[in-house]
């Protein structure tokens, strides 16, 4: 894979002519099986102008396999949502259909408070 000049965060230019910039190469979890999981399920309302947001957090494995579970709960509900930072966020209160479809997934789920 290509490096980029915009991944090199904190370095503006160096005079040594050795100098190899060390590229933040996190390996990402593998993706554990679905029973092996616990996710929790909680409405959020913080920083969205008061509206109703659903988030799904927990979830251990790749940024790959997490994009592909949010699009399929977003299928699911037929809403808008997103997925970034280890968890996922879909519009509007879908608490006990997400936790009936992550179920039938063969996860474990929790409903947080909210």
């Amino acid at each position: 894979m290509a490096q980029h000049k915009k991944n090199k965060k904190g370095v503006m230019y160096s005079t040594d002519p050795n100098y190899a910039y060390n590229y933040n190469n996190q390996s990402e979890e593998a993706t554990r099986p679905p029973s092996d999981q616990l996710l929790y399920i909680s409405r959020d309302r913080k920083n969205r102008r008061g509206k109703e947001a659903t988030l799904v957090e927990g979830f251990i494995g790749t940024t790959d396999d997490l994009k592909t579970l949010a699009k399929t709960l977003k299928a699911a509900c037929g809403v808008g949502g997103n997925a970034k930072d280890g968890y996922i966020i879909l519009q509007g209160d879908h608490r006990n259909k997400l936790k009936d479809l992550l179920e039938a997934k063969g996860y474990r789920v929790k409903l947080k408070g909210g």
